[in-house]
């Protein structure tokens, strides 16, 4: 349901992605322009549909595309993994089926768990963006949900105070909407470019939001990938094929827990 609440959602609608492009220690290259637009412009760009899932690389918005166990006779079975995300979650420069939540896919598909997966990713999505189209996700079902955002705050240098505000309020949000949906938050770090007290603030509101409202935490989400040309696409930002396993494999380790105490109904 979910899936096609998006995918209804940005039928006909021009994509307005003020995708910004992750520079420095993340390994810059040449790539995708940064958006030279303020903070405001972009989020009301992002308010107006510019959704992009299952990692299409194009202006114009594209359906979430659905795991093949989607149109499977047992779909109505499992439950709804959501992933909300940027351009990492939505796969930017990768075929659709290859983006890490279809690869998660894969993997809960191998452990024999009765999930199946939905990628919600934005390309060019801040925290504030993301809040800006919460109440259009949260009238899907969903059972869990895995947030990765603040990647476009860090790159704006937004105050990471502004950053944790939002991602109290997304949780809020969703906690009220669906206090029984198991929340995982993903990691992310700002450039040290920015300096270290900045890198060392933006850090800190993960682990700090995460213990504050009682949603799971796990680590970087580009752990082992940033920086490494051989891991990356020619923009030095966004993983390539290979890497995009280790970005699956670095989700997994924090997600897969988190699916196996639900399947077997312990308490998060």
């Amino acid at each position: 349901m979910i899936g096609q609440l998006i995918g209804n959602w940005v039928a006909g609608r021009r994509a307005r992605i003020g995708a910004a492009i992750l520079i420095a220690a993340l390994g810059a290259c040449a790539g995708e322009q940064k958006s030279s637009t303020s903070s405001k412009a972009n989020e009301s760009n992002e308010a107006n549909g510019s959704l992009v899932s299952a990692g299409t690389p194009k202006s114009n918005a594209a359906p979430v595309t659905p795991a093949p166990s989607q149109t499977s006779a047992s779909a109505s079975a499992r439950r709804t993994v959501l992933f909300v995300g940027t351009s990492l979650t939505a796969g930017l420069g990768l075929e659709p089926d290859s983006a890490y939540p279809m690869l998660i896919q894969r993997k809960i598909d191998s452990a024999g768990l009765p999930f199946e997966v939905t990628n919600a990713g934005v390309s060019g999505e801040t925290s504030s963006g993301l809040l800006d189209r919460l109440d259009w996700l949260l009238r899907g079902k969903f059972d869990v949900v895995l947030l990765e955002t603040g990647a476009n705050d860090g790159l704006r240098g937004l105050p990471p105070s502004a950053l944790r505000a939002n991602l109290e309020r997304a949780l809020d949000r969703i906690k009220a909407a669906r206090p029984d949906a198991r929340v995982v938050l993903v990691q992310m770090e700002a450039l040290p470019n920015l300096g270290a007290k900045y890198a060392a603030d933006f850090h800190a509101v993960y682990p700090t939001v995460a213990k504050e409202k009682g949603v799971t935490l796990i680590p970087f989400l580009l752990a082992g990938v940033a920086g490494d040309r051989a891991l990356n696409q020619a923009d030095g930002v966004h993983p390539n094929y290979r890497g995009e396993r280790i970005v699956a494999a670095n989700v997994w380790s924090g997600l897969k827990p988190v699916l196996v105490s639900l399947t077997q109904g312990q308490a998060p």
